[in-house]
């Protein structure tokens, strides 16, 4: 099977509150914002929306940061430059809450704006959607609005992990998060986080507040770090990109096709994942 690049994916753009940004989108049916982790939109960001959207869903990628359609690359010398040329410029900019605790990001708003529109276009039940390391926490605090019903958070990474507070903490102020618990107790809303047992980045805390908050509506897959891609450049993160082995019966292929099955389930489509 060919390489998915960006050239299958429809260019648009969305403006919201005087901000515009790229959106790469592709397929029908109920929509799903998937929000790429650092460096950006890479190759295996557009596999993972391009297997979204073959569900019968419409898979809606908005460019946050990096460059569209770039990979890390074959070694360490060329990633590590161009992750850190992404991740710089996101720690200092305003839409990302990236040191303090108890905050949402400022960019959330502008994703949930999408979230809406995409709803009113694609139709269905409601909207999904997933977000990767730097974005994982966003699925979370996208969540206050009744249209989003299947959040996923994949190795979510913010706030970055120096304290005791941070590592039991995300990336969503306590006025979000109480809407989000309501939603859960009230109507049914399930919020699924993946994240390799290792990971500096994603901390065990993180996942115990998280069931702390949100008791069994929280669904945690937590995978070994032998169970990562041993050919990746960076030490286990990327549960479904970087770090997929992408072969039946591995476990890093079972949370990816988990995360296929919630969002059919949760959208209302068949899915053969």
């Amino acid at each position: 099977m060919s390489a998915v690049t960006l050239d299958d994916f429809e260019r648009t753009t969305f403006t919201h509150d005087g901000k515009e940004r790229d959106v790469f989108r592709r397929g029908s049916g109920p929509a799903v914002i998937v929000m790429a982790e650092m460096p950006g939109i890479t190759s295996a960001v557009l596999r993972f929306a391009d297997d979204v959207a073959s569900l019968g869903l419409t898979a809606v990628v908005p460019h946050l940061f990096g460059t569209p359609g770039r990979s890390l690359g074959g070694s360490k010398r060329t990633a590590v430059p161009y992750l850190l040329s992404s991740v710089v410029p996101a720690c200092v900019s305003r839409e990302f809450t990236v040191w303090a605790t108890n905050r949402t990001s400022p960019v959330v708003d502008w994703l949930r704006a999408l979230a809406r529109t995409e709803h009113e276009r694609c139709g269905g039940p409601g909207v999904g959607a997933v977000g990767m390391c730097f974005t994982g926490g966003f699925a979370l605090a996208m969540s206050v609005d009744d249209a989003m019903i299947a959040p996923v958070l994949s190795q979510p990474s913010l706030p970055f992990t120096m304290t005791k507070g941070q590592r039991r903490s995300i990336d969503c102020s306590p006025d979000d998060l109480a809407v989000v618990k309501e939603r859960c107790a009230a109507s049914g809303l399930q919020v699924m986080g993946l994240r390799f047992e290792g990971d500096r980045n994603v901390p065990p805390e993180r996942f115990a507040f998280l069931r702390e908050q949100l008791g069994d509506a929280f669904i945690a897959v937590e995978l070994a770090d032998a169970d990562a891609n041993p050919d990746a450049l960076l030490p286990p993160h990327s549960v479904l990109t970087e770090h997929l082995v992408d072969e039946p019966g591995t476990p890093t292929r079972q949370a990816y096709d988990d995360v296929l099955s919630f969002f059919a389930g949760r959208l209302g489509v068949a899915g053969d994942s």
